[in-house]
């Protein structure tokens, strides 16, 4: 089987740069209308021309999601941004109304269309509907299990997409009426509030204002609280099967989630598909670990082994579980030059702060190129070269004494235990 496409969330710019220097063969973005992302930084036309010349110069791919359930005065501005799409060079837009389908091949015909999960393609007989139509990929339901992709791949002569990483909606293909109903903002519009996330709790028509707990939790239950999705331990059954792209979830995650997933899977394909299944069984421990640093809710396999039952829904907390916290990046080459001449020190590096640390802490160094390290805080000094005990002003940029060379897009960040109390 050939190796899979790494397929990376870029919910700006910024995010769209660490996912490719982290190893990613392809990003989604979303543009500023008809995304299901309407929270995410998003991208305006200049800024997604930079984007996919910028994704273009490495020899990798962009898309780009268009993948809103479409009421009727959207058509009014569509034609013209399907046209542009197609005029920038996007690698594919992702899309999942077929009234969009059908715009996009008479507008831009030239632009290529993938099938948004939205869309829920469970059979090969769909999948085979949809490339009829002019399909170049389709992005299958998240309710499929291993059998039925093995199944479903072996019938289909077309490109094939899977996510392998990141939240699950707890509604059929995400296409949930909760927020809508709730708040009025529409999920199938790109404005979700997350509602399955909240803490919910029984009351009796005849005692109103006697709140009963589903589970014994005072606090109520989350019964609407999926799990997040990690396949990674499972890539050597996925590798049996003809898929063409891995997708990580995530345009409203941070930076270093996008960083340290991308590494992971980047390393974890690479190792599975070069080395063999061996290989990949011995680095997997480490693997695990780095993707238990990111913030995340449990993990679990979704729904490749069957239905989900209660184990995959947390009765108990919408909470992420956050053993690090995110305090900083080095600034790339190019920043750090327009600070200071003296950004080529190997003995410093320039850092933009993005959590508060100090003096004495013990800060763990994520690179884009081998394996993390860690070391403390014994001198930092702002722009003006004025010496800090502590980094507390948001997105200051800081030079810090280091003991070897920080890599450009590295992430700093700090364990729980060395948070100051």
């Amino acid at each position: 089987m050939k190796k899979p496409e790494l397929l990376a969330p870029a919910g700006d710019m910024e995010k769209l740069k660490y996912a490719l220097t982290y190893g990613a063969d392809a990003v989604y973005i979303g543009g500023q209308a008809f995304g299901l992302r309407a929270y995410a930084g998003n991208f305006g036309l200049k800024e997604m021309k930079k984007a996919v010349n910028l994704t273009h110069d490495l020899e990798k791919k962009l898309y780009v999601t268009v993948n809103i359930f479409a009421h009727e005065p959207d058509f009014e501005e569509l034609p013209a941004y399907l046209k542009d799409l197609e005029r920038l060079g996007v690698d594919g837009a992702i899309v999942s109304d077929p009234g969009i389908i059908v715009m996009a091949q008479e507008v831009a015909p030239r632009l290529p269309l993938h099938l948004s999960t939205q869309a829920n393609n469970t059979n090969s007989y769909s999948v085979g509907f949809w490339m009829k139509q002019g399909i170049e990929r389709v992005v299958l339901a998240r309710e499929l299990t291993l059998e039925e992709l093995r199944s479903l791949s072996a019938k289909v002569h077309g490109g094939l997409e899977i996510f392998i990483h990141g939240a699950m909606c707890m509604s059929y293909s995400g296409r949930c009426l909760l927020s809508n109903y709730l708040t009025g903002r529409d999920a199938n519009r790109g404005e979700c509030t997350q509602p399955c996330r909240w803490g919910y709790s029984l009351v009796e028509e005849k005692r109103p204002g006697e709140v009963f707990p589903i589970e014994e939790d005072e606090r109520g239950t989350y019964v609407f609280n999926s799990h997040d999705l990690c396949l990674l331990p499972h890539l050597p059954l996925l590798k049996q099967i003809n898929i063409d792209s891995y997708k990580i979830e995530g345009r409203m995650k941070s930076v270093q989630y996008v960083a340290s997933t991308v590494k992971v899977y980047r390393d974890a394909i690479d190792t599975l598909w070069d080395q063999g299944e061996e290989a990949f069984q011995a680095k997997l421990p480490v693997w695990l670990e780095e993707m238990d640093k990111v913030s995340h809710r449990d993990y679990s396999a979704g729904f490749l082994f069957g239905k989900p039952g209660a184990k995959s829904h947390n009765l108990v907390s919408s909470h992420y579980v956050r053993d690090y916290d995110f305090v900083g990046v080095r600034l790339d080459d190019g920043e750090m030059k327009s600070i200071a001449p003296d950004s080529a020190d190997q003995n410093t590096a320039w850092i933009e702060q993005r959590n508060n640390f100090k003096l004495g802490e013990v800060l763990e160094v994520l690179t884009p190129q081998g394996a993390c390290w860690s070391f403390e805080i014994k001198e930092m000094w702002d722009k003006e070269g004025n010496p800090l005990e502590v980094a507390r002003h948001a997105q200051q940029k800081i030079r810090m004494a280091v003991p070897e060379k920080i890599l450009p897009y590295s992430i700093l960040r700090r364990a729980k235990s060395e948070k100051k109390a």
